[in-house]
């Protein structure tokens, strides 16, 4: 359970920011989204594997 401090006279939406930046910080959704339907593990580690070349290939075209 996410539990938001709220000091005495604080604004509503400042409350409401805090909240939705610690829910996302907890990774819910991005699990649940993974868990709508099954992604073998080989399937996975690929895709891993992609974005990795591909975030190396970004670092050399950097320098």
């Amino acid at each position: 359970m996410i539990i938001v401090p709220v000091k005495e006279g604080e604004n509503i939406e400042r409350a409401l920011k805090k909240f939705k930046r610690k829910y996302e910080k907890t990774g819910i959704v991005k699990e649940l989204r993974a868990r709508q339907a099954f992604q073998k593990p080989s399937v996975t580690n690929r895709k891993k594997m992609m974005k990795a070349v591909y975030v190396q290939q970004l670092r050399n075209a950097e320098e």
